[in-house]
């Protein structure tokens, strides 16, 4: 049987990009990451380094799409807090590598739980049927995030 696709115009585009960013920009600053001092990009940045464990700049920069300059000044800041640790690779003294302390990995699992709870609270405000909505829709989400993943250089 011929799939259909569905192609957006441009203002459902907008509507979906518009939601995607407010949700983005609402869920970010957590107590715990202000607190912290985070900038969206460092935490960003350790959520990775925690997610991924010891990580190459390299790699680190491809995963976060952010320039080797940029990301070499996040760590050092995340480095300076105790956040992360930075070493040196023996094999090949041109390439680094970072791995969250303790203090780090902890900080990281204090904002999941922030921004699960702040998740749980509005939806328990909406109605069951919007709820069910948007919990059926996760899967074709998730699908389109790796997507938009695999096509951006």
């Amino acid at each position: 049987m011929p799939s259909t696709i569905t192609r957006l115009d441009l203002e459902t585009a907008a509507r979906l990009r518009a939601v995607i960013g407010r949700l983005s920009r609402r869920l970010r600053p957590t107590p715990a990451a202000v607190a912290a001092g985070l900038t969206p990009t460092r935490t960003s940045v350790l959520q990775t380094v925690v997610r991924e464990g010891r990580i190459g700049l390299s790699d680190l920069a491809v995963a976060e799409g952010i320039n080797p300059t940029q990301l070499s000044r996040t760590i050092a800041q995340l480095v300076e807090t105790g956040l992360v640790e930075r070493s040196t690779d023996r094999g090949d003294r041109r390439a680094a590598w970072v791995k969250a302390t303790p203090a780090g990995r902890r900080l990281v699992e204090r904002i999941r739980y922030e921004r699960t709870d702040a998740l749980n609270l509005a939806l328990e405000q909406l109605p069951a049927d919007e709820r069910e909505r948007i919990l059926a829709a996760l899967e074709g989400l998730e699908g389109l995030a790796e997507r938009l993943r695999a096509v951006q250089p």
